[in-house]
């Protein structure tokens, strides 16, 4: 079973301990599967602005079968949850950050919360506990260029992993085109031209390339679905807050879990529902085949 993201952006929730008998019922499922993984994230929209939110992370954590339960965050509220998250069971963090700019983080977020964000980052550093933190960094050229020596040198003095994700037509304002893509190559390039890179090993099924400096100063990753796909390994599946069973980031169908779920479904039927879901699976995003279609939602109405 993959690695299940579950959204916490919509306004009519799928209740926690709906959230946590799905998740159990996948685990089950995922035991007998050949790939079965137990790796759980909470991501968004912004999870922390659920007030809730170490509530659902405690009941995850405790829920059979999982054993790494990570979050993604936009990093804004992350200096007060920090704490309550780990108390809870959180044990790995992903946190969203395209520039280290003040003046050019507020003109991609539209606020100056900069300084949040790094506060957050420093609090989430007091916890043994949450490690890995990683900094992701969408790249789109023309804009990151500009920002990678500075990130880079962040994942030298600190105990960051940083990941350059390409940009994917995820937008909600569907601008994107691939002359927008800094690829993950193009990067390590202008990386490269200071400091070395040497490449680690990694799974099978991750989505990211790992580097380390050379001189033994930190980790990169290179996340690059566009210029390197990596279907063909991927196990990943996403449940949406509004109970909707999603097979890839670019799904054009939803297997819906919300209806059986509120309507008194046995956990066999939840099962069957999750098998079928997984069994169609698709084997490729074709991002870069002709008459590629968007996926019925953005990433922000997804959950990345």
């Amino acid at each position: 079973m993959g690695v299940w993201l579950l959204f916490a952006g919509a306004r009519e929730w799928v209740c926690a301990q709906a959230t946590g008998e799905v998740l159990e019922i996948g685990i089950g499922t995922g035991r007998n599967l050949s790939h079965y993984r137990d790796e759980v994230r909470l991501t968004g929209g912004e999870p922390l602005v659920r007030r809730d939110l170490p509530t659902l992370v405690g009941m995850l954590a405790a829920t059979p079968g999982v054993r790494d339960l990570s979050l993604t965050t936009n990093g804004v509220l992350l200096d007060r949850f920090a704490a309550p998250l780990v108390e809870a069971g959180l044990r790995r963090l992903n946190v969203s950050l395209d520039s280290l700019s003040h003046v050019r983080f507020a003109e991609i977020t539209r606020r100056d919360a900069l300084d949040r964000v790094l506060a957050g980052l420093a609090e989430a550093e007091r916890h043994p506990e949450l490690r890995p933190i990683k900094v992701n960094c969408v790249a789109i050229k023309g804009f990151t260029e500009e920002e990678v020596p500075a990130l880079a040198e962040l994942a030298r003095r600190k105990p960051y992993v940083v990941r350059f994700i390409e940009f994917m037509p995820l937008d909600a304002d569907q601008a994107w085109r691939g002359d927008d893509v800094l690829t993950g190559g193009e990067i390590r390039a202008l990386i490269e031209e200071r400091w070395p890179l040497e490449e680690l090993p990694a799974k099978a099924s991750s989505t990211a390339r790992r580097f380390r400096f050379a001189d033994g100063a930190g980790e990169i990753g290179f996340v690059n679905p566009v210029s390197e796909p990596f279907c063909s390994t991927c196990d990943r599946i996403r449940l949406t807050a509004d109970g909707q069973l999603r097979t890839c980031l670019f799904s054009r169908r939803e297997w819906d879990l919300k209806t059986p779920l509120r309507d008194g479904s046995s956990d066999e039927r939840l099962e069957e529902l999750i098998r079928f879901a997984v069994a169609h699976k698709e084997l490729k995003h074709k991002i870069n085949d002709p008459g590629f279609v968007r996926a019925s939602r953005s990433m922000s109405q997804i959950g990345g």
